[in-house]
């Protein structure tokens, strides 16, 4: 039996259903169409027929009298993918939403594909749209953020990017090399971590701030490298902003400016060093016509006194008692004179390095004793107190006389500057290795500006015209050098104006008898005797004499050719280091000061000579530079032992015969 005809009334109403489906159809701007798959014998889809499509489908795809027509018809070389995609739709019955490439078609496609009708219709509902356009500006964009990635991460600076809410979403390669940091450590805030703490604050704050109000900034900071090192660098960065002007973030870079600011600190010291140079010039002028005018006024003051005093003396009309006073100003006079013509000469043999030592073992108490007899009548005179406590076991090597003067100066200088009833103290003791002078007075004390420049030649705290003591200027410099030169220190300090001074001296006992050279029990009774008997370690020995001195090396020579050596001389060190390459020697004995080349060039000569011939040669040194530093360097450079000028026989034979053991040993 056939299906009773549909009625009318039905059918005039689906007419209109679907007219006003095909309107609804035909008025949507996507792409629509129904797709019925077409499927192998092994179940595969291989083709699809368009059953319908709308007017917008033309537009979307470029196709045209698709209805009825395979898939293949209209695009003989369409991708594969596109059957697999609808055929799993039309298998499973899921919806999928895609974008796929149709390069036969030169298109791009977002799709949304559904299911529609029973399974067994395996039919396909498409709604889609062409995004070629929007594809090609994203893979020109693309193209142009690997471009801009490329040049940046080439780029000579480090660079970096930020969005609108300052977070930091690029930074170059330049950056991560330099720093060490990676994305996962720099980006967002973390670059912060590469900024030295104490400019991150300050750096941070200029950032956040530029960034609320969109203009361009530049701040200087210091960046730490892979190693840990920091280094200054410039960070200058200017905001960026969309086609409409909205704001899109930061883009800046960020240059190491380390050398330049080294450049800058190198000329800042030129400069500094430049304009200190000229003050201390201007300095030493003023100083040089300051000590003349007070050179002149020293000199001249007792010789006033002592020509009016003397022609007053001429008249013969003083009483006796007169006339003793004349005397006794005359005398007091000419002593003075007589020192301050001392202490220049003391100062010209410093300047011109000619201050010898006369070295022996030297009571220290009784130095001391000695220099507070000396001042104790100046004293009594303001009636200024002496006090003195005094360690009875303080010996030291160095020169009496020297040492005395060191003291008398120091305790001169207290009384000088201590008003009337006032009191000077002396402490000497032992500490550890060391033995303190300390010299305290309760006068008018040092400015703490010119504590540093009491030491120095020609410096007086009150150096003018109206100053209330008389003097050069050079005592306590004499000192500084005189105590130095017994390898020791001295030092001052005083709490400011009108609370006294105190200096200290310290002479290290350890070192000061070090100097002692070991001396045999047959040759301290010689020496006991003042006579002078060879130690026979010498006898045929080769020993090369270098010094500068003809007379020091014709008795150097003279000395040990009488204890039966083989003596070579050589007046320059170029002439010493040929005789070794000529001949070798036993044993050397070197100057230090010498003209051209010194002693302690020389013997690093001959220590790189071949260790066959002389390299190893058993080296003594003969200087006039007795200070600790001096022998350390001696014996640094080279030299086995040190022996200071000028030189006792007794000791030069001993420490030669201790070498010579080595050398037969």
């Amino acid at each position: 039996m056939s299906d009773p005809p549909e009625p009318v009334e039905q059918k005039q109403e689906r007419r209109v259903t679907e007219e006003r489906y095909r309107a609804l159809f035909e008025s949507i701007d996507d792409g629509f169409c129904l797709l019925q798959l077409l499927f192998d014998r092994s179940n595969r889809p291989v083709d699809y027929r368009f059953l319908e499509t709308n007017a917008a489908f033309e537009e979307h795809t470029g196709l045209r009298n698709a209805v009825g027509k395979t898939a293949r018809e209209m695009v003989p070389h369409l991708d594969e993918s596109w059957f697999l995609l609808y055929g799993k739709v039309a298998l499973t019955g899921e919806a999928l939403r895609f974008e796929n490439h149709a390069p036969a078609m030169g298109r791009w496609f977002e799709v949304y594909a559904n299911r529609v009708g029973a399974p067994e219709l395996r039919q396909v509902a498409l709604v889609f749209k062409n995004i070629t356009e929007r594809k090609v500006a994203e893979a020109k964009l693309q193209e142009s953020e690997a471009r801009f990635r490329n040049m940046a991460d080439h780029a000579p600076v480090m660079l970096w990017v930020t969005d609108t809410q300052a977070q930091c979403t690029y930074l170059n390669q330049q950056w991560y090399d330099f720093t060490g940091q990676t994305e996962a450590t720099g980006l967002g805030v973390g670059w912060l971590q590469a900024i030295h703490p104490e400019d991150a604050p300050h750096s941070e704050a200029v950032f956040l701030a530029a960034n609320r109000e969109h203009k361009p900034f530049r701040i200087e900071y210091r960046l730490r490298d892979k190693d840990g090192a920091y280094h200054w660098a410039i960070d200058a960065a200017s905001p960026r902003f969309g086609p409409n002007g909205e704001f899109l973030g930061y883009i800046g870079s960020v240059i190491d400016i380390e050398a330049r600011k080294q450049a800058e600190e190198q000329r800042e010291q030129l400069l500094r060093r430049e304009q200190a140079a000229r003050s201390q010039a201007e300095e030493a002028n003023r100083l040089k016509d300051e000590f003349l005018a007070t050179v002149s006024h020293e000199l001249r003051t007792p010789l006033a006194a002592i020509l009016g005093w003397v022609q007053i003396l001429r008249t013969g009309n003083l009483s006796e008692e007169k006339r003793e006073r004349a005397l006794a100003t005359v005398e007091r006079n000419a002593r003075t004179q007589a020192q301050l013509i001392e202490d220049l000469l003391d100062v010209s043999r410093i300047l011109a390095g000619k201050l010898k030592l006369e070295v022996s073992f030297v009571e220290l108490r009784s130095v001391v004793e000695q220099a507070l007899e000396t001042v104790r009548p100046a004293a009594e005179a303001r009636d200024i107190r002496l006090q003195a406590a005094l360690d009875s076991t303080s010996g030291v090597m160095g020169d009496a006389t020297r040492l005395q003067q060191v003291v008398w100066n120091l305790l001169s200088n207290a009384v000088k500057f201590t008003p009337k009833r006032g009191r000077v103290q002396v402490l000497l003791e032992r500490r550890d290795s060391s033995v303190e002078v300390t010299v305290a007075d309760t006068g008018r004390g040092i400015p703490k500006h010119f504590l540093p420049h009491v030491f120095e030649r020609f410096r007086q705290e009150d150096g003018g015209t109206t100053r209330q003591e008389g003097g050069l200027g050079l005592g306590l410099s004499i000192v500084k050098h005189l105590v130095e030169a017994h390898g020791g220190s001295v030092s001052v300090t005083s709490e400011g104006e009108g609370k006294g001074a105190v200096f200290v001296v310290r002479l290290p006992l350890a070192v000061a008898r070090s100097r002692e050279a070991y001396v045999p029990p047959a040759l301290q009774e010689v020496a006991e005797r003042a006579g002078l008997t060879c130690p026979p370690e010498l006898t045929g020995l080769r020993i090369l004499v270098v010094d500068d001195e003809a007379d020091a090396r014709e008795m150097l020579r003279a000395m040990l050719e009488g204890c039966k050596a083989v003596v070579r001389t050589a007046s320059s060190a170029q002439e010493g280091l040929r005789v070794l390459q000529e001949e070798p020697q036993d044993l050397l004995v070197s100057d230090i000061g010498m003209p051209r080349e010194d002693g302690y060039t020389f013997i690093r000569k001959v220590r790189a000579l071949p260790m066959g011939s002389s390299g190893r040669l058993p080296a003594v040194a003969l200087t006039a530079y007795a200070r600790v530093e001096d022998r350390t360097r001696a014996l640094l450079a080279g030299f086995q032992s040190h022996v200071p000028k000028p030189v006792e026989p007794i000791e030069l034979l001993a420490v030669l015969a201790s070498l010579a053991s080595r050398v037969s040993g």
